[in-house]
């Protein structure tokens, strides 16, 4: 199991790699990662999505069509129609996710940035994104790239991780936690 993760974790990267020098060449780097982040907001929301880029039985054909349709949907740039094309193409959409975690993180690193990983049980307006970004940049002391997703299931609250630092101030955890301190009562 390791060395499929490990495999597919090199695949992502070279992939990641070759389009990060594609989009700095093109003067598009920010343009590429505005659209690699809304694919994955759209991996993250949509079961269709995720088992279309999964998929073994589909074609790879039915795949890049599949996927032409959603970019062109969601208004991606021309450059990373084509790179998600190719993939689709080289069957390797299922690792598309570490490509885009991949792009994002070197794009980070070579601003000098850290990247923050929120789950937040809602999705956070702009002045509780620019309050966290902030509260961020202070505790870690440098800029701090925030990508967020949202998940239901934390009932409230966040939980944010920084390299190997998390903090899990989610109502979920809080419950459990809470659940457990009452069964040593009883």
């Amino acid at each position: 199991m390791a060395s499929t993760s490990t495999g597919q974790s090199q695949i992502a990267e070279r992939y990641a790699a070759a389009l990060f020098d594609l989009a700095d060449e093109s003067k598009a780097l920010d343009q590429v990662a505005e659209d690699l982040k809304g694919i994955k907001a759209m991996l993250t929301e949509s079961d269709d999505l995720r088992r279309l880029v999964s998929s073994p039985v589909l074609s790879r054909d039915e795949q890049r069509r599949a996927m032409a349709a959603v970019l062109d949907k969601s208004g991606a740039s021309e450059l990373t129609r084509k790179f998600i094309g190719l993939v689709a193409s080289n069957r390797r959409l299922f690792a598309l996710r570490g490509m885009i975690d991949a792009y994002l993180a070197e794009l980070a690193r070579r601003r000098g940035e850290v990247t923050a990983e929120v789950t937040s049980a809602t999705n956070l307006d702009a002045r509780q994104m620019t309050a966290l970004t902030d509260q961020l940049k202070k505790t870690v002391g440098q800029n701090v790239a925030v990508n967020v997703t949202v998940d239901p299931s934390l009932l409230g609250g966040l939980i944010v991780k920084v390299g190997s630092r998390m903090v899990d101030s989610s109502l979920r955890t809080k419950l459990s936690k809470l659940q457990l301190a009452m069964k040593g009562i009883g």
